[in-house]
């Protein structure tokens, strides 16, 4: 059942200027809409945020009602964290302007701008900011967690790059997050999450990227996944900053122009190979793969860096079903790769996939406890598998092949914590240990900035009170 809000929403339309969408209203389906089909949440209110002072009038209507409080950009969260059943949710799909300074090499974003809006400004320039690998991914939440993809080993994670940013907090405040100004804050958003407040504005750093970039894929068949994983991870250690892999086992061959008709829809293992450096350093991998391992099918070849970024978009469309784990490893030793052969043929959809990424080089410049980012800096590999299905009733035979996945994969692990943008739950045990050594520091940024826990729909950090429940 939906809850209404006490007295009507009238009061709130009145302190806002962005629309604001109750039950009743016509746009409201619309507009509590996430990109997980899987999660269908009823709130008593959206407010389409237009300005930071909506977004500080909204914090503050939502606790005079006593309504507990979600926050969209761009509704990515797996586990539909972006909406919240009976409370209000903070919409700032409006707030998406992005300008660009290209002599300075800086560019101002608003928190609900989308990747795909971030990329196309700066390349206009020649410039990016590192991000992800889904443009229709909100820059907000992925960049609070960390934000990892293509650019990570050339510029580090995407809390790496910000100079600042303008953050609401839980008593409707408006502050400036900076070395030199609210440090502490700024500390705690690069890579606390969304524990601290709404980001309203992101300041971030710009390197020079393309606009032509290289790209390539390789694809071999499910038989020999032993062997193409085993190379994967021998191309990954030898290759130059200026270049990044992603390998992915238990892929499925697209239906793509590229890939000839008869391999469209068999399972097998791939790897993506982006190059931001010389063409012929790129061409000379790519031969090298094929000479060690001949692929079933490959593509190489020039590609617009802003076309890079959505490669992955027509896999991860709006309204599929989705639930993601993941972990980090010091290496994809023989034995993680024996784990990832076994389980690969057990999945049932052709929309599931286990990625890695590789995290050195820029990453691993950054000191341990320059951010609040809750991984380890020493190199390592990320691993995010996400299971998908179009429909929610197909959706359980991937999550339990998720589970048993990262079940068989654990004690292979680097610890019990997790890239919090991949956690499934806010179990705290699981908060905790993805943070470790920083969780004390980071709760205790927690209490003075919000102490009454408004903003926990995210990887939570309870601080000095923990939450109400609510039925």
């Amino acid at each position: 059942m939906t809850r209404t809000v006490s007295g009507g929403i009238e009061r709130l339309r009145s302190e806002v200027t962005g629309p604001v969408h109750g039950p009743a209203d016509d746009g409201y389906d619309d507009a509590r809409r996430v990109w997980n089909g899987a999660v269908d949440r009823r709130p008593a209110v959206v407010v389409q945020c237009a300005s930071t002072a909506d977004v500080a009038a909204a914090v503050r209507y939502a606790r005079s009602e006593g309504l507990e409080v979600a926050v969209r950009g761009g509704a990515h969260s797996i586990p539909g964290l972006s909406s919240v059943d009976g409370g209000l949710v903070i919409d700032l799909r409006l707030l998406n302007a992005v300008g660009v300074d290209p002599v300075a090499r800086r560019a101002r974003v608003q928190g609900g701008a989308l990747m795909g809006d971030v990329d196309a400004a700066t390349q206009a320039h020649g410039l990016a900011v590192p991000m992800g690998l889904i443009s229709h991914t909100g820059v907000g939440g992925l960049t609070l967690g960390g934000g990892m993809g293509w650019l990570t080993r050339q510029g580090g994670l995407t809390v790496d790059n910000i100079l600042s940013a303008e953050v609401v907090i839980a008593d409707g405040r408006v502050l400036r997050a900076a070395p030199e100004e609210n440090a502490d804050l700024y500390w705690a958003i690069r890579g606390g999450g969304g524990n601290f407040g709404v980001v309203t504005e992101f300041e971030f750093r710009l390197l020079d990227v393309g606009p032509i970039v290289q790209f390539g894929l390789f694809f071999w068949e499910q038989a020999r996944g032993g062997e193409a994983l085993r190379l994967m991870r021998d191309i990954a250690a030898e290759l130059p900053r200026s270049m990044s892999a992603v390998p992915a086992a238990a892929l499925t061959a697209p239906a793509a122009p590229f890939v000839p008709v008869e391999h469209h829809g068999i399972p097998g293992y791939g790897l993506m190979l982006v190059g931001f450096g010389d063409p012929a350093e790129h061409q000379q991998v790519a031969e090298r793969i094929r000479l060690r391992l001949p692929p079933l099918f490959d593509v190489v070849t020039p590609m617009p860096f802003t076309a890079v970024q959505q490669v992955e978009d027509e896999a991860n469309p709006w309204g599929v079903c989705c639930y993601g784990k993941g972990g980090y490893f010091a290496e994809l030793t023989d034995e993680v790769i024996d784990v990832l052969v076994d389980h690969a043929p057990r999945k049932t959809s052709p929309m599931s996939v286990l990625l890695f990424y590789r995290l050195d080089e820029a990453y691993s410049e950054i000191g341990e406890d320059d951010t609040a980012f809750g991984g380890g800096r020493s190199p390592r590999w990320n691993g995010f598998f996400i299971g998908l299905a179009p429909t929610p009733d197909t959706l359980p035979d991937e999550r339990s092949w998720i589970r048993s996945v990262e079940q068989a994969l654990r004690p292979h692990m680097i610890g019990s914590g997790t890239y919090v943008n991949a956690l499934e739950s806010q179990d705290l045990a699981q908060v905790e240990a993805s943070y470790g050594a920083k969780y004390g520091r980071l709760a205790s940024v927690k209490a003075a900035y919000d102490p009454g826990n408004v903003f926990h729909r995210n990887a939570n950090i309870p601080g000095a009170v923990a939450p109400s429940p609510r039925a």
